[in-house]
């Protein structure tokens, strides 16, 4: 099945607030527990001088869920939706607001902008995870070259994405076993997903591009693929 892209930022309101709302709870934990896996196979523990990237936050809900699980991280959610991001900032607003406030912060740029070193960091990251963003992006080239500016040395990097099936039938067939009760906007944002999607030897050919040959591809059960390693 041929790739077929869409629309790189979610701005549309229903859109955002299908996705806001929406129970993404296991696989979001199962992503989190899988940084924690790779960090301490790595002998890693976020402390106080951490700062980690969440590329392409959305609202903010894996963002949240890395800042609880690692408090004295400084974390920092960036995408180019400001539609998303006002999601994010507002549930930011209500967790400042309870004991033990999670080091948070939201920062609106697009990855095009990163990609190209015209916004200034205030400093580098030690971690950098990104949960289905790559599918989104009509040049994925500008992902791996805003991954390399934004990490330090040696810094650790999860990806988690959907890959492209076969074919459009096996794309409906995933829809079914997966979101067969889901909001229709969201079935259809599904499916587009899945054509947007990039198979592993195509990530692979990125890596290589982008002279990252630390990190790993590869399947993960029926619908994604996984890039780890350090930068």
């Amino acid at each position: 099945m041929d790739r077929v892209c869409e629309p790189e930022l979610m701005e549309n309101p229903l859109q955002v607030k299908a996705y806001a709302e929406a129970d993404f709870f296991d696989s979001d934990e199962a992503f989190v527990n899988r940084i924690q896996e790779i960090l301490c196979g790595l002998h890693k523990s976020p402390d106080s001088e951490t700062v980690i990237f969440d590329l392409g936050c959305g609202p903010g809900n894996i963002t949240e869920k890395i800042a609880s699980r690692w408090r004295s991280a400084q974390v920092v959610g960036i995408d180019g939706s400001q539609a998303m991001l006002a999601y994010a900032k507002r549930r930011q607003g209500v967790l400042s607001s309870e004991p033990g406030n999670l080091k948070v912060s939201y920062l609106l740029i697009n990855i095009s902008e990163i990609a190209k070193g015209s916004y200034g960091f205030e400093s580098s990251a030690d971690v950098v995870i990104s949960n289905s963003l790559l599918h989104h992006l009509l040049d994925p080239n500008q992902f791996w070259k805003a991954l390399k500016y934004l990490a330090s040395p040696g810094a650790v990097f999860l990806l988690r994405d959907l890959r492209r099936p076969d074919s459009t039938q096996a794309a409906i067939d995933l829809q079914k076993r997966y979101l067969a009760k889901a909001a229709p906007i969201l079935i259809r944002d599904y499916l587009a997903s899945l054509h947007a999607a990039f198979t592993v030897d195509e990530v692979r050919e990125q890596i290589q591009l982008a002279g990252l040959e630390n990190l790993r591809v590869f399947e993960v059960d029926d619908r994604y693929l996984e890039v780890n390693g350090t930068i």
